[in-house]
């Protein structure tokens, strides 16, 4: 879940409208080009003709700022539904998975924890090697994060200090779409990571099957995510601070395909994303499921290795 964040930085130009959007720059480059590429709805969509990059401009004010995760978002993220998901062994597993290949021990800040899920899977499984805290906007989901053991501190990370405190490694799990100024966040990561930290960057892949199939239909574009990144683009706003020391791309839901084909792109509510994922998450944990999760996993492979998979992540090295 992202964080809160200022509104008056450099790439965000505040303009309100009569209806209380916010004009965007560029989130990579900063330019003021943007050219229609969709409408979907409310959701106004621009390709920036420096870089490339697709987002979302003029954003609600609520966006602009996280104050939507704090006031609308909750009831999404502590749904029993979402919260079972979670809090399941098979739930993050690719991305502990790749975490652990890149940080094996350490002091791990993971920026949008959300209800704490991760960190909590994280040391479950490897209790003597982290030490973790989380951060987040929305107070609700952070106080299931404290009842489950995981440290958080609330507030805006931008804006956070940490008493001089220098991580190993800072995550971002589905997080910098969601946010007015992506570059600000490794800003601030890089500042919070000690010499030769890692960052790890998880995001929407807008070069996917699935946006290549359903284009606007696709449920992920909608008015939460503000950036639609691919590889290329998120490369680009990454390295100003961090050296790109691995890219992968992960998950692939058919599922959502074949369903957003079928409704021809209606908006899907957090009930509905919620129960899905529940759905998915009890597949993967049936054992006589396997010859299905063998097929799908050479699937994922196959997309994977075209750059096709639902998500790109970027594992950085804080430059000194």
């Amino acid at each position: 879940m992202p964080h809160a964040e200022s509104v008056r930085r450099k790439h965000t130009r505040m303009v309100e409208s009569k209806d209380s959007l916010v004009q965007r720059n560029c989130p990579v480059c900063g330019a003021q080009d943007g050219k229609p590429h969709w409408q979907k709805r409310d959701l106004n969509l621009v390709r920036c003709g420096s870089c490339g990059i697709i987002y979302a401009n003029p954003i609600p004010v609520g966006m602009a700022s996280g104050k939507f995760y704090d006031d609308v978002g909750t009831e999404y993220y502590l749904s029993p539904d979402k919260l079972e998901s979670d809090y399941a062994d098979v739930r993050f597993e690719r991305e502990l998975r790749l975490f652990r290949s890149y940080c094996s021990r350490g002091d791990v800040l993971d920026v949008g924890c959300s209800s704490g899920a991760f960190l909590f899977q994280l040391r479950k499984r490897w209790p003597a090697d982290y030490k973790v805290l989380g951060m987040d906007v929305s107070g609700a989901p952070l106080d299931y994060a404290e009842s489950r053991g995981v440290p958080v501190v609330r507030g805006n990370v931008l804006e956070e200090e940490f008493t001089g405190r220098k991580f190993d490694s800072v995550t971002f799990w589905a997080v910098l779409e969601h946010v007015a100024e992506p570059g600000h966040f490794l800003e601030k990561a890089h500042s919070v990571l000690k010499p030769g930290g890692v960052c790890v960057v998880l995001v929407p892949n807008f070069r996917s099957l699935a946006v290549r199939l359903l284009g606007a239909s696709y449920r992920y574009v909608y008015s939460q995510h503000l950036n639609y990144f691919d590889n290329r683009t998120l490369v680009c706003l990454a390295a100003k601070k961090f050296e790109v020391i691995a890219t992968r791309f992960t998950h692939f839901n058919p599922v959502v395909i074949w369903q957003d084909w079928r409704d021809g792109g209606r908006d899907v509510s957090n009930t509905e994303r919620a129960r899905l994922l529940k759905q998915t998450t009890a597949y993967k944990q049936k054992s006589w499921m396997k010859p299905v999760k063998a097929a799908y996993g050479v699937a994922e492979y196959a997309l994977a290795q075209c750059g096709l998979a639902d998500n790109v992540v970027l594992v950085l090295r804080r430059r000194s």
